[in-house]
């Protein structure tokens, strides 16, 4: 390349000009005339390359809101988004990518491995009618310091229909032993079970459940929103105001899950029962 940029001088100094010079070598006249001016300055020395970084960086952060993303960063270890709130609270304007830019030069985010365990794809399931997506979880309810009690949550995605009880112990027979009672008191067949990959839904259950089975998606919390939903409406509407006797929870969760199913209404099926729906 110093080459080309020195016959490209010596054939202007000939008397060619820079847009003959620049058809015969194949570049632009303009850069032709660029390597002429810088020949005249450097005489017989070779034209280095010119970087084409620039010269200043007129929204480049400055040094001490650099700190100040590194040092809320590192003192609550808090990502991004919220260093990024916190610095906006503090009337510091600065952008969200700026931010995350500044964590990952300095080695403050941590990047997934590339080497992620093999999960095969799945779509997510749309319910046609009721028992087509039933989704099941626990909600753990700690009693003492080392002990706690498991409520187990069924819900029919289609329909909202809900049914839970509470257990001492948590494992793939007793999870079966709720998923049948719960198909005992639903009204309809029970087509596709779904659940995360807590160890009481282990390899176990699945063998002997004898129903369709499959897991939540990786990375796609979504598909567990209507079981997390109502796991969070029986605990303010009901768990919370009960003591931690597992018998009691029983008692009282027949009687909400009776006004649950037949008279809460719910605005996912347009303000019905999920008895209506059935």
């Amino acid at each position: 390349m110093p080459r080309i940029r020195r016959e490209a001088a010596r054939l202007v100094k000939r008397g060619w000009s820079a847009r003959k010079v620049g058809r015969y070598l194949g570049y632009h006249h303009t850069a032709v005339m660029e390597w002429v001016r810088r020949a005249r300055i450097l005489g017989d020395h070779p034209i280095p390359t010119k970087s084409s970084r620039p010269e200043s960086h007129p929204k480049q952060l400055k040094e001490e809101i650099i700190k100040k993303i590194v040092q809320k960063r590192l003192e609550h270890n808090r990502y991004a988004e919220a260093v990024h709130k916190e610095l906006q609270n503090g009337g510091i304007k600065i952008s969200l990518s700026s931010v995350k830019r500044t964590l990952e030069r300095k080695h403050l985010i941590k990047k997934r491995s590339l080497w992620k365990r093999y999960h095969p794809h799945q779509d997510r399931l749309y319910p046609l009618k009721s028992g087509d997506l039933v989704q099941i979880d626990t909600i753990h309810r700690m009693i003492s310091e080392k002990k706690r009690l498991y409520v187990f949550v069924l819900i029919d995605v289609f329909s909202r229909w809900t049914y839970a009880k509470a257990y001492v112990r948590m494992n793939g027979k007793t999870t079966l032993k709720f998923v049948d009672e719960a198909q005992r008191y639903a009204s309809f067949k029970f087509g596709m079970l779904q659940s995360d990959h807590g160890p009481e839904f282990g390899k176990w259950f699945v063998t002997q459940i004898q129903k369709n089975h499959r897991y939540t998606r990786i990375g796609k919390p979504n598909d567990n929103a209507h079981i997390e939903r109502v796991n969070r409406t029986i605990q303010e509407e009901c768990l919370d105001k009960l003591p931690n006797n597992v018998f009691k929870i029983n008692c009282e969760l027949k009687k909400y899950l009776q006004y649950y199913n037949y008279k809460r209404v719910h605005g996912g099926i347009n303000y019905l029962t999920p008895m209506q729906v059935v």
